[in-house]
C-alpha cells in the first residue's frame, strides 16, 4: 500500500501553530514512507472562508518548505459529488429523507434538555413515509445510522477508541438547499483522492466515529487514523495568543529560520530519545505516528527562538546574508549595493554568533551597509570624545601603512600603539568601533575592520575625525 496523507485547512483565518504542526507530521510521514502529499483547502463554509486567508496558509506551508504532490483540491467545487454520494446512499437505504422544520428541531432539543437527555436527533423521519411530508416541505438527507452496539476506531496514536452507536444520531449529509455538510464531505474527499492516513489534531477524535459511519455505509475502506493531542501553553493552559501562538507568517516576520520552526514543531508531540536539534533529512528518517506521544506538547517562544539561534549558527554564511537582506532592505529603505553586500557576507562569521533571530542579525549587521558618513548613535558619540578622536587620528596612518589588509594586521597596529602610549585596549577600542559602526556595541573590533576592509575602513575613520 502506498501512503497517502493530507493536510486539509479551513481558509477562514492564518495558519496557526498547531495546523503547521499537523501539515509537518503529514508530510514528514509521506516522506519516510516514500507516500504522497496532498493539500484540499475546506472552504465549503463560503461566508467565512477568504481568499487571503487560502493565500497565507499556501505562503505558510512554501515559507515552512513543504512540498505537497499535485493540484491543491478546493472542496467548494466538490459539491455535485458529494451530492452524488448522499444521493447514492439514499438509494442503498443507508440514508433517508428529513422533513422536520427547524422549530420541530428547536421544539425537540428543548424537551430533551429539560428532561436533562442527551441532545441529539431523535430519528423522527428514519422510518415515516415521505408522503407525509408537509406540502413544500423541503428535506434533508440524514445518515441512517446503526442505532446498536458500538463504533470502534483504532487509533495509531489513542490506541482502541470505541463508544456506543446509541450515543451517535443520525446526522445531516445533505442541507434542505442541497449543499453538503463538511462532516460528509471530508469522507467522499478522503476516499475519492485515495487518503489512507489521517492524521490531525484530537479534537477530530469524535468526528471519526460518524466519519466511520459513511465509510461504511459506502462500503469503503476506512483510513487509518492518528489524533495528535492538542498543544498547550507553556503554563498548561489552552493555547492562546498571550502565548505566542500567532500566524506562521508571524513568525517569518519575526526572523525565524523555516528549518528552525520544522524541528521545534517537531519536537511538539514526536520525539526521538533525548535529542531535541533534529535536521528535516533525519527526521524523515525517523519519522513514525508510534513515537507520537498521547499527552499535550507545550508551546514555548523562549524556547522556539533559542532553537532558532543555533540554526542561525549553523546556517551557511551566504545562505544567511541572503536571507537577511529583506529585513535590511527595510532599515535602509532600498536594497544593500554589491560592496555592501560582500562586507556584510565577510562580517557573517562574527555577527551570527549573537543572533537568535533575523532581526537581531539584520540590527546587528546593518552598519555594514551603511552609506558614509554612517548614523553614529547617542551612546558611541559619547565615546568619540576629544581623546577618542584623537586616537582615532593618530592610527589611520598606522591603518594606511599596513602592507596586507587582515584582523591580525589591525589588532598588531592598535597593539603597538597601545604599548607605546601606555594606554588601555578599550581606551582606543571603544571610539574606533564607534566610528566604524556607529554602535557602543559590535562584533570584534579586529574582525570588523577585516570585514569593512581597508578603504572603507579609512574613509569612515576619516570620516570621524572631521
Amino acid at each position: 500500500m502506498t501512503v497517502v496523507t493530507r493536510f486539509a485547512p479551513s481558509p477562514t483565518g492564518y495558519l496557526h501553530i498547531g495546523g503547521a504542526r499537523t501539515a509537518l507530521f503529514n508530510w514528514l510521514y509521506a516522506r519516510h514512507t516514500g507516500g504522497t502529499f496532498r493539500l484540499r483547502i475546506e472552504d465549503t463554509d463560503r461566508a467565512r472562508s477568504t481568499p487571503e486567508a487560502t493565500q497565507a496558509i499556501l505562503d505558510g506551508l512554501k515559507w515552512l518548505e513543504l512540498d505537497w504532490d499535485g493540484e491543491v483540491v478546493y472542496q467548494s467545487t466538490r459539491a455535485a459529488r458529494h451530492a452524488e454520494v448522499a444521493r447514492e446512499m439514499l438509494a442503498k437505504g443507508q440514508a433517508y429523507y428529513c422533513y422536520a422544520t427547524p422549530e420541530e428541531l428547536a421544539q425537540m432539543r428543548e424537551e430533551q434538555k429539560k428532561a436533562g437527555k442527551p441532545i441529539r436527533y431523535d430519528g423522527r423521519w428514519r422510518d415515516r413515509d415521505p408522503t407525509e411530508a408537509p406540502p413544500g416541505a423541503r428535506p434533508v438527507i440524514r445518515l441512517k445510522a446503526p442505532t446498536m452496539g458500538e463504533t470502534v476506531v483504532e487509533d495509531l496514536v489513542q490506541g482502541t477508541v470505541r463508544v456506543g452507536n446509541e450515543q451517535l444520531d443520525d446526522m445531516v449529509l445533505l442541507r434542505a438547499d442541497g449543499t453538503p455538510t463538511y462532516m460528509h464531505s471530508v469522507v467522499v474527499d478522503d476516499h475519492d483522492m485515495g487518503i489512507t492516513h489521517i492524521i490531525r489534531g484530537d479534537d477530530h477524535l469524535t468526528n471519526a466515529f460518524r466519519q466511520s459511519q459513511i465509510y461504511k455505509a459506502m462500503g469503503w475502506g476506512i483510513p487509518h487514523f492518528a489524533h495528535i493531542p492538542l498543544i498547550h501553553g507553556a503554563d498548561g493552559a489552552k493555547l492562546s495568543k498571550r502565548h505566542g501562538a500567532l500566524g506562521i507568517d508571524a513568525y517569518r516576520d519575526m526572523g525565524m529560520l523555516p528549518e528552525a520552526m520544522r524541528n521545534y514543531l517537531l519536537r511538539l508531540g514526536w520525539g526521538h530519545g533525548d535529542v531535541d536539534v533534529i535536521s528535516t533529512a533525519d527526521a524523515v528518517k525517523l519519522f513514525e505516528l508510534r513515537d507520537i506521544g498521547r499527552s499535550p506538547s507545550r508551546f514555548d517562544l523562549a524556547k522556539l527562538t533559542n532553537m532558532n539561534g543555533h540554526y542561525i549558527r549553523a546556517a551557511d554564511d551566504a545562505a544567511l546574508a541572503a536571507r537577511m537582506e529583506p529585513p535590511i532592505e527595510k532599515r535602509l529603505g532600498r536594497k544593500p549595493i554589491p560592496a555592501q553586500r560582500e562586507r556584510l557576507l565577510r562580517g557573517m562569521s562574527g555577527l551570527k554568533q549573537r543572533a537568535k533571530t533575523l532581526i537581531e542579525l539584520a540590527d546587528a549587521g546593518l552598519f555594514y551597509c551603511r552609506d558614509r558618513p554612517i548614523p553614529i548613535a547617542d551612546k558611541a558619540k559619547a565615546l568619540l570624545n576629544e581623546g577618542g578622536i584623537a586616537h582615532i587620528r593618530a592610527l589611520i596612518p598606522s591603518f594606511a601603512a599596513l602592507g596586507a589588509w587582515s584582523e591580525a594586521a589591525a589588532e598588531a597596529a592598535v597593539r603597538a600603539y597601545v604599548e607605546s602610549h601606555g594606554l588601555k585596549t578599550g581606551e582606543v577600542a571603544q571610539p574606533l568601533r564607534a566610528a566604524l559602526t556607529g554602535q557602543a556595541q559590535s562584533p570584534g573590533l579586529f574582525e570588523v575592520m577585516a570585514a569593512l576592509g581597508r578603504d572603507e575602513t579609512l574613509g569612515r575613520l576619516a570620516d570621524a575625525v572631521k
